[in-house]
């Protein structure tokens, strides 16, 4: 596979905090100012999407001129490298140019794309097209594209998050197979540990949150926590799936190193997206990260054979592995779209045509987002690639919901970093300080 950056890595709390405070003007109080175009005749619709590396805005194109092919009235103007902030501020402002279809890589804005009206509501759409998503995407792709009743984006592939492990220092250590439950992988993670002064020749796994890709909702997704309660608050300190997660990852820190002595390893590593990445290189044996990875790590050219395998799961869910976080692209239609059934066309087959579908993840290596492509003989791929398409198949995976201010999951990282550093000691009192702040920030983004 080539090299590709995945959708999710771009995004920053910065970022993602100033698209929501756009999105909080975002409403334009027009109903359905679109939705009575004819499709049927010749028409111009604009495509803002944020991809931007040589062979994904390839793929794009060549996704877009598969439809124009299928609707030869229906032409589309592709805008590309458009990041939330730029999209956000003109579907505030609507006009000629504004885009009519949309996609965004940050899943945390669904919440706030649908509150503030920025985008249509789909259902109509599916119910008359035929279409049932609760069939068509898998379970946590479905869930992440909607919010109260709402569903307002649709997923455009995926990512789903496995573990990579080094099949040679797996064999030196003397481990036969990959963790399946935390148990295993935090004696596997020590058995991996070759200290060297004051830090490592091989490190197991770096657990930190300022680690790769080891961010809090993802260890969280493989205890299926229920961030919300059926009232919209915070369950962050109730759940006990949280207060698991939070004692495993600060147990992986304590046992193998500590905070200090592992930040000062991490500092020297090489970066997320370079050769250097310490999985590469053989610094780090295990890691936590996306479907991406494979092919990055196989371009770096490692001295060592790669294995792929799902996350371990808790102990007492052992029959639940196989399962992963998921998350991913979605698509929408502008509020302020005078075309909208034209759009519609375009976003139903990017993201329900099976061979549409297929084509796309083929050409930049992600997911694909329908339960009919992920089966599809057509899909090529890398043997070990198949571990991605199962977590996404699998029904026991999980995402993080939408809400009004996607900004909880940046609170609860925060909280994490004061809590694996020792900043932070007691537990169930940080979680019901961090909860309370999550429920005011909700609160505030309600208006």
């Amino acid at each position: 596979m080539p090299e590709v950056i995945p959708s999710l890595a771009r995004k920053t709390a910065f970022a993602l905090t100033a698209s929501l405070a756009l999105l909080t003007t975002a409403c334009t109080g027009q109903s359905d100012p679109g939705a009575s175009d004819d499709p049927s005749k010749d028409t111009t619709i604009n495509f803002w999407h944020a991809w931007s590396a040589p062979n994904e805005v390839k793929a794009v194109k060549s996704l877009v001129a598969g439809f124009e092919r299928a609707h030869p009235n229906i032409h589309v103007n592709i805008v590309g490298n458009m990041t939330d902030d730029k999209i956000n501020q003109a579907l505030r402002a609507g006009g000629e140019k504004a885009p009519d279809v949309i996609s965004s890589f940050t899943t945390n804005n669904v919440g706030k794309f649908c509150s503030s009206g920025a985008l249509v509501d789909l259902n109509p759409f599916f119910e008359k097209a035929d279409i049932d998503p609760e069939t068509t995407f898998p379970k946590a792709m479905n869930e992440y594209t909607q919010f109260d009743g709402d569903r307002c984006t649709v997923p455009l592939l995926g990512d789903a998050y496995g573990l990579y492990y080094n099949k040679t220092a797996f064999e030196k250590a003397g481990i036969k197979s990959p963790p399946k439950t935390w148990s295993e992988f935090t004696a596997d993670a020590k058995k991996l540990t070759i200290r060297q002064g004051d830090g490592y020749r091989q490190l197991g796994f770096m657990p930190n949150y300022h680690g790769w890709e080891s961010t809090t909702e993802h260890y969280f997704g493989q205890f299926s926590p229920t961030y919300f309660d059926k009232d919209g608050k915070s369950n962050l300190a109730k759940d006990p799936a949280f207060e698991k997660g939070f004692t495993l990852q600060k147990k992986l820190v304590d046992e193998l190193g500590g905070f200090g002595r592992l930040e000062k390893f991490r500092a020297t590593l090489g970066d997320e997206w370079g050769p250097k990445h310490p999985f590469h290189t053989g610094q780090v044996a295990m890691q936590l990260d996306g479907e991406w990875r494979l092919g990055m790590a196989e371009a770096a050219k490692p001295g060592f054979e790669i294995g792929v395998a799902p996350l371990p799961v808790p102990d007492d869910e052992a029959d639940r592995y196989g399962k992963g976080y998921i998350t991913g692209t979605i698509a929408g239609i502008a509020a302020t779209s005078h075309k909208q059934n034209a759009a519609w066309e375009l976003v139903k087959y990017m993201t329900t045509d099976t061979a549409a579908v297929v084509g796309f993840a083929n050409a930049i290596h992600n997911v694909p987002s329908t339960l009919a492509a992920l089966k599809s003989p057509d899909l090529k791929y890398d043997p070990r690639f198949k571990t991605f398409l199962d977590i996404a198949a699998n029904p026991d995976s999980t995402t993080s919901p939408a809400s009004v201010n996607g900004v909880y999951l940046v609170t609860i990282q925060q909280f994490g970093y004061d809590y694996e550093s020792g900043k932070a000691t007691d537990l169930k009192a940080g979680l019901k300080k961090t909860a309370a702040q999550i429920d005011t920030d909700v609160a505030q983004a309600r208006g």
